[in-house]
């Protein structure tokens, strides 16, 4: 059964959303058409105001609506001289509700993949370049994720480092709190192995 051409606009419009498909859309939108018009209503106009002023911070290139965010304008993150280096939004976010770290942050709004065509303009590690050259950075956090190209991304940052002369550390990766050994996979042990400190 087909329905009315802005219903089955409604329904395309959800599956736009990361690990939406036909099924949930369908449901998203009968929900709000049945049950909470006024709320579509008001999560039409957050929406299309998010998508009007939301922008990058000119500095760390993270989420915001002004010019710099609310990490970059405050002057206590510049006195640890760290500056965190991740690849979106959302590790800022993971990152600072541990509230372990003090200092600046660089999004790079993904991570190097060549099969991609996503080298390191497309990442902004020019603007990084030029940031590290700025700021009187002492060490860069290298915080991308532990995939294959969260790996080479931050291996290719290590280098742009060593070449400033710039302490470049990599967060560790391994066992987590509360996990059994028997069910780590290797890689992971691999890691835990490879970065393990004195106790």
């Amino acid at each position: 059964m087909s329905f009315s051409p802005l219903i089955n606009e409604l329904v395309s419009a959800f599956k736009i959303l990361p690990g939406v498909g036909a099924k949930s859309a369908q449901r998203m939108a009968f929900s709000l058409l049945e049950r909470n018009r006024e709320g579509a209503l008001h999560l039409s106009k957050v929406l299309h105001d998010a998508m009007e002023h939301v922008s990058h911070c000119e500095q760390c290139r993270t989420f915001t609506e002004s010019r710099l965010c609310k990490i970059c304008e405050n002057p206590m993150r510049s006195e640890s001289g760290q500056l965190c280096i991740v690849e979106s939004p959302q590790d800022v976010l993971a990152i600072e509700q541990t509230s372990e770290y003090k200092g600046k942050y660089f999004v790079l709004m993904g991570h190097l993949s060549p099969i991609d065509g996503i080298g390191p303009a497309e990442i902004g590690l020019n603007e990084l370049a030029e940031l590290l050259i700025a700021e009187s950075v002492s060490e860069v956090i290298l915080a991308t994720n532990p995939t294959v190209e969260g790996e080479a991304t931050a291996h290719y940052i290590g280098q742009m480092c060593k070449e400033k002369d710039i302490k470049a550390t990599r967060i560790a990766h391994g066992v987590p709190v509360g996990g059994e050994l028997e069910y780590i996979d290797g890689n992971t042990l691999t890691h835990a192995f490879t970065g393990r400190r004195q106790f």
